[in-house]
């Protein structure tokens, strides 16, 4: 089992986001928390992903087609830390 971690800003974003979002970043914690990041590579419309540039060193899932989460895992030791869930700025 992993442990999820939530920054207070993934609460607010998670308030102001569609009901749709809040579902899928549901999903995406449920399977987090029983398979951790390699159970999100067998659904491939997470597609999780390593982050570039400033965000090197952590990963997004999609929860649509505009919003994503990004996450960071601590230390390889079974904790995952959710830094945003945001929409994707294009």
């Amino acid at each position: 089992m992993w442990d999820v971690f939530e920054q207070k800003s993934v609460s607010k974003a998670l308030k102001k986001a569609p009901v749709e979002v809040l579902k899928r970043y549901e999903a995406w914690k449920r399977i987090v928390e029983i398979s951790g990041p390699g159970g999100l590579k067998l659904i491939k419309g997470f597609r999780d992903e390593s982050l570039k540039g400033e965000w090197k060193g952590y990963r997004s899932s999609r929860l649509g087609i505009k919003w994503r989460v990004i996450y960071k895992i601590h230390n390889e030791v079974f904790e995952i830390h959710v830094f945003e869930v945001t929409p994707h700025k294009y």
